[in-house]
């Protein structure tokens, strides 16, 4: 027991210190600019942090028996950064087996988070289990769903899939962090950090509209494709 006991908090130490060191580079590449050497490098820091977050999270629930509702937090956030980076990776929508295996593997998490409320019944906020779940599978309902538009169409959406499925997974991070340091403020503290995650991936998506606007605007009035147009498309 005392063995059982010693790994479980060992555990718990990788995996809080990977969820905190994975916040501290999301916020890094949050503030810095975007695109080039810098980001990429973080971005795959994060995206191992991630990966460490998820293993440590899936021996809590089903090694250790531990809080079944970091499944679907854990699911969450890695799908959307596994997803972030395959869209950034592939700029297209063509059907990759890894990618629909994937997703089925997302919802079949989401299937057994509901035969484990069936069980156990509702003990956590529902306003954070609806919102999770629906949030999970409605990204996994797109990712499905984009394989039907028509691929010459596609490269005006792969950017912005990418920026609000990676500031998910950050979100999804912070808000696992903030329920569980504030207990005594929930659902507040979980519900709002995805909340602002939003604000935050609708921002930037808003950004990069504009920036292509006037890149296309640009090229116009010069007769030439504007400067960084492969970069964004």
């Amino acid at each position: 027991m005392e063995i059982i006991s010693a790994l479980h908090k060992s555990n718990i130490i990788i995996h809080v210190s990977a969820g905190s060191l994975a916040l501290a580079v999301g916020l890094v590449i949050l503030i810095k600019a975007k695109g080039g050497r810098f980001h990429l490098i973080f971005g795959r820091i994060f995206l191992a942090l991630l990966g460490v977050v998820i293993l440590t999270g899936l021996i809590g629930v089903f090694i250790f028996n531990r809080n079944n509702f970091l499944l679907v937090i854990t699911t969450l956030s890695g799908y959307m950064g596994f997803s972030g980076f395959r869209s950034v990776k592939n700029r297209s929508n063509n059907p990759k087996l890894l990618d629909i295996m994937m997703g089925i593997l997302a919802l079949g998490s989401v299937s057994f988070f509901f035969f484990y409320f069936i069980a156990r019944g509702m003990i956590w906020s529902p306003v954070i289990i609806y919102s999770t779940v629906g949030y999970l599978i409605l990204a996994v309902g797109y990712d499905f769903g984009r394989y039907l538009i028509p691929a010459n169409q596609y490269h005006k959406f792969w950017l912005h899939e990418h920026i609000l499925k990676m500031v998910s997974a950050f979100s999804g991070l912070l808000s696992a962090f903030s329920g569980t340091v504030f207990p005594q403020y929930q659902p507040y503290s979980q519900f709002l950090p995805s909340v602002l995650g939003s604000f935050i991936a609708i921002g930037f998506m808003l950004a990069l509209w504009r920036k292509r606007k006037e890149s296309f605007i640009a090229g116009d009035l010069s007769g030439e494709k504007p400067t960084g147009y492969n970069r964004l498309n």
